[in-house]
């Protein structure tokens, strides 16, 4: 797959999981799990990158004695998630011309 492509998904995959519930690191993987594998390193660096484009902000809480940070969705990250809702329709029709000659071979 395409490196910037997979980059947009996954970006907007750590914005859904956080969309209705802040959430943390360890959660976020977890959530995201049944649907796409994501290692700790790559999950931080997507987090950083969003907190930058102001997709989402971090509180950090004590939790067990260590302080946990709690990742929330700001406007302009539910605003992406809509973008990529319109911008998928796109791609399914791209993907459907694509297979279109598959289907009569």
């Amino acid at each position: 797959m395409d490196a910037q492509l997979k980059r947009g998904l996954l970006d907007v995959c750590v914005l859904a999981a956080i969309k209705n519930n802040d959430s943390y690191g360890y959660k976020i993987i977890k959530d995201l799990k049944p649907y796409i594998e994501l290692s700790e390193s790559t999950l931080y660096t997507i987090l950083k990158r969003l907190e930058g484009a102001k997709m989402l902000t971090v509180r950090s809480t004590e939790h067990d004695g260590r302080l946990r940070k709690y990742y929330h969705i700001t406007q302009y990250g539910i605003k992406r998630i809509e973008e990529f809702k319109d911008e998928w329709k796109e791609v399914i029709s791209i993907y459907q011309f694509v297979i279109k000659e598959d289907q009569y071979e």
